[in-house]
């Protein structure tokens, strides 16, 4: 159906594990205050802003992490530093339901910025590219990040079902000890899925097809073959061109987070609904991650992401200047269906580009750490820069405020894949 020949069921099923494994890990440091943002919220007691600060030593921690992470996953195998990563991960979450004080959040979501960063991601992404071959980059990519969310949503479902259990059939008469039990609930929820792709990962991800880089060699050599690749990925326009495409696109993703408070607070829906608006768009992942990468293979993925930022702009753009009117909150969830589908779809087609880029088989790891520096570093300013835009006006205004901020990087994304078009058809430099 998805024009994908499977050499064997084991080929299958290493993507399988791949998408579980690539979901699971952030599902601890993001899903919980995505989803469960108000609850969350009231029971560790935080402001926006603060929030923002602890999902920024996240962000400042991988920020480090993604360059020499993509320097090991060209000289490691992904199956051990895939599990090394998961379990490391899994393990902090059993600290995060003791409901840990502001400043221990700190230190535990930046112990978590280093174990799915370092040990992880440039590993996911080698592996996925190597998965999908020269001809089908799009594809492979698309169905990664279309299984993640389609494993996200069903863990999604579960853990608002686990969430919903702990409270009353008035939700606004929970006391404060069923909020508490509720989340903790949810966080030993996500845990345990954590921990369920350890052995799947190991058992079902191959070595890899594509030669490891020697570790084994002396050191000056080894030294001096690091720097070839950096020069060389950094000479490539396409890379820098990606990174910003990346920024854009994450910044949008980070926006989703905003979607439960936004409709808690400027629609009237209670912490219940406002967290299933949140979990139930994720349904929207597993369709427009695999759409766009189809799309991509067909008409280039520089061209897809163009369509992709395009929606966006108008999608944010009018929150930006929409007065909620809670008799029209259809509205509201036409608005979140379109802009998931294209942020969505854009995290499943921006590591694809590396094919049209020009980036050698040999380079993933590099090229991944260098555009994941630059292209993720709103884990370090958005959630402080949303913090202080809600905080600072109370209400619609903040919000709006908040989407035309969205609108501004939807249009830099827009640029940017332009630019990458053009210079991606240019001679490679020799």
């Amino acid at each position: 159906m998805l024009g994908i020949n499977y050499a064997d069921f084991p080929h299958l099923m290493t993507m399988t594990a791949l998408i579980i494994a690539g979901e699971a890990i952030f599902s601890l440091p993001f899903h919980v205050t995505r989803f469960f943002r108000p609850t969350f919220l009231e029971v560790f007691e935080f402001s926006n802003m603060q929030l923002g600060l602890v999902q920024a030593s996240y962000g400042v921690i991988a920020m480090l992490a993604y360059f020499p992470g993509g320097q090991l996953a060209d000289m490691y195998s992904a199956r051990k530093l895939l599990a090394a990563s998961l379990v490391a991960t899994g393990l902090g979450g059993f600290y995060f339901a003791q409901i840990p004080s502001y400043q221990s959040l700190h230190l535990l979501f930046g112990f978590w910025g280093f174990t799915t960063i370092l040990l992880f991601w440039g590993a996911l992404i080698r592996a996925t590219r190597e998965w999908g071959a020269v001809s089908a980059q799009g594809r492979a990519f698309g169905i990664l990040d279309g299984g993640r969310g389609l494993f996200a949503a069903l863990v999604g479902v579960a853990a608002v079902l686990v969430f919903r259990s702990f409270f009353p059939s008035d939700v606004a008469l929970a006391s404060d000890a069923e909020r508490i039990m509720a989340l903790q609930n949810v966080i030993y929820c996500y845990t345990a899925f954590t921990f369920l792709a350890v052995p799947l990962v190991w058992l079902l991800v191959p070595e890899p097809t594509v030669d490891l880089v020697n570790s084994n060699s002396n050191f000056n050599a080894h030294r001096s073959g690091l720097v070839r690749r950096t020069i060389d990925v950094m000479r490539l326009p396409t890379v820098w061109l990606q990174s910003l495409i990346i920024v854009a696109a994450y910044v949008g993703y980070k926006g989703i987070d905003n979607y439960s408070l936004f409709a808690y607070t400027a629609y009237g829906l209670n912490e219940v609904e406002a967290a299933e608006l949140t979990a139930y768009s994720v349904w929207i992942r597993p369709v427009a991650a695999v759409g766009a990468g189809l799309l991509a293979d067909r008409i280039l993925p520089s061209r897809a992401t163009a369509l992709c930022f395009t929606l966006m702009i108008i999608c944010f753009g009018f929150l930006s200047f929409d007065a909620p009117d809670v008799s029209q909150i259809w509205i509201l969830f036409a608005n979140v269906i379109v802009t998931s589908a294209a942020v969505f779809g854009l995290r499943g087609i921006y590591f694809a580009m590396f094919e049209e880029g020009k980036v050698s088989g040999v380079e993933t790891g590099t090229a991944t750490g260098l555009v994941s520096v630059i292209g993720f570093t709103p884990d370090i300013f958005m959630g402080p820069m949303s913090g202080w835009i809600l905080d600072r006006s109370p209400g619609l205004q903040g919000h709006q405020d908040f989407y035309l901020l969205m609108t501004c990087f939807a249009f830099l994304g827009l640029v940017a894949s332009v630019l990458f078009y053009r210079f991606a058809r240019k001679p490679a430099l020799s």
